[in-house]
């Protein structure tokens, strides 16, 4: 497929996007979803935000106040600041981002493993990889069994669990901090039932309708070279003077299966 051929497909998924996420439906998940991230955002610092989301911001309460926006084309762009370009190609340096947020798109995007790449790429490493999901097991789960939904969203493309990305994270140097499921409600209901919600939250059940994902860069630790000593001369009086200099390099710990 073409770079123009992808252009088109991409800002055809993103209008259907918008107009989900407008929707009654798409409104009160936004709303249940931004009510879990905010108490994450809270805590975080930094310089830069990403949201990579067909959706409204989410991130609008973040301490960290410079905030970009993603698009796939300049037609669908919601300021001059909006970052155009394709999602598993951002036009950005590395480690540059403290907060890079995911929404609802692993799902449907062509290449999704390209796209958590370049997100963990431009993630600094003290800062926070946000990843949303729709889970299998909830109520909207049960709802892609009817017949006709799955050609459209929020049903369309694969769901994957919590543990499958996992995995995907590992193969980029991350790791899961935390997972969060919100969005409770009965099958045929919106998620605004707040009893529903305190309870599946204050209890992280995985029958919500989406869960929340907090990653980031595994742990660098100092490797310390021991100084070397001149034995030879250890009579001399300056011997312990030529101790070779210390040297100190970082290297990723990665997991050994």
């Amino acid at each position: 497929m073409s770079n123009a051929q992808d252009a088109t497909t991409l800002a055809r998924l993103f209008r259907e996007g918008r107009r989900y996420w407008a929707s009654a439906d798409g409104t009160a998940h936004w709303r249940t979803e931004r009510a879990c991230l905010g108490p994450i955002c809270e805590r975080l610092h930094g310089g830069h935000r990403l949201e990579l989301s067909m959706a409204a911001s989410l991130t609008d309460m973040c301490p960290i106040r410079h905030g970009l926006r993603w698009a796939p084309t300049v037609e669908l762009a919601e300021s001059p600041s909006t970052l155009v370009c394709p999602p598993d190609a951002l036009a950005l340096p590395d480690e540059c981002l403290h907060l890079v947020v995911i929404h609802h798109l692993l799902e449907v995007v062509p290449n999704p493993h390209r796209l958590l790449q370049e997100a963990a790429r431009v993630t600094a490493d003290d800062g926070r990889l946000i990843i949303f999901g729709w889970a299998p097991l909830g109520a909207a789960g049960i709802g892609r069994l009817w017949p006709g939904r799955r050609h459209r969203l929020p049903w369309r493309g694969r769901w994957r669990t919590p543990a499958g990305l996992r995995d995907w994270l590992a193969f980029v140097d991350f790791q899961i901090e935390r997972v969060d499921y919100c969005g409770f409600h009965l099958p045929g209901s919106l998620p605004s039932n707040a009893t529903l919600e305190t309870l599946g939250r204050r209890h992280n059940l995985p029958l919500g309708d989406s869960y929340i994902i907090r990653a980031r860069r595994r742990s660098r630790l100092a490797h310390v070279q021991r100084p070397q000593l001149d034995l030879g001369s250890a009579l001399g009086g300056n011997a312990l003077g030529h101790a070779s200099r210390v040297g100190r390099h970082t290297e990723r710990i990665r997991d050994v299966v």
